[in-house]
Formats: structure tokens, sequence, C-alpha cells
């Protein structure tokens, strides 16, 4: 169940909350129980090469909650969602770089 609420805040909020979600799933799906999530942080600080290979499918997410929210004419939340998607990815290849 997707709100239909058309709201710049709104969107930025959902843009920020489903990477994150997105991270916490993938996390447990290939690293736990093998690594803490001390560990997993460690692991991605060693291996750079890593972070954009996570950050690709956490973002996988925001382009679904997009896409829905262009094809259901609520431009204003599509524009959070996209904004934030974009601060992600810049964040995701400086981080990449001065690792």
């Amino acid at each position: 169940m997707t709100i239909k609420k058309d709201n710049l805040k709104f969107g930025l909020l959902l843009g920020f909350i489903a990477p994150i979600l997105s991270m916490v799933v993938y996390y447990f799906i290939k690293f736990y129980p093998h690594f803490s999530v001390r560990q997993f942080f460690v692991f991605l600080k060693n291996n750079p090469g890593q972070i954009t290979a996570i950050a690709v499918p956490c973002l996988v997410l925001n382009i679904a909650l997009f896409t829905y929210y262009i094809n259901s004419h609520l431009d204003k939340t599509a524009k959070g969602i996209f904004a934030i998607t974009i601060l992600y990815a810049i964040t995701t290849l400086l981080l990449k770089i001065t690792l």
C-alpha cells in the first residue's frame, strides 16, 4: 500500500528512508550472520569498490518509488524522491573516491 500524497517533504522522506531499508535488507541477505554491522562498515571502508555494488541495489527501491509517483501524476513527491536519489548517488561517489 502506497500513500498517495503529493508533497515534496513526503517525497524527500520516502527517498531518504527507502535506501536505508534496502540496505538493512541487503545486509541481512548477504552479510548476516557472518558480519556484524560494525564489521560490515569496516568491510566497506576497506573495500571501496563494494560501495557502488551495494549502493546500486539500495537505490533500486527509490527508482521504483519514483516511477510509481511519476505514473500517478504525484510530481511533487516524485521530485523529492529524485532529489534524494541524486544526493545518495553523489554521496556514494564521493565515498568511493575518498576511501
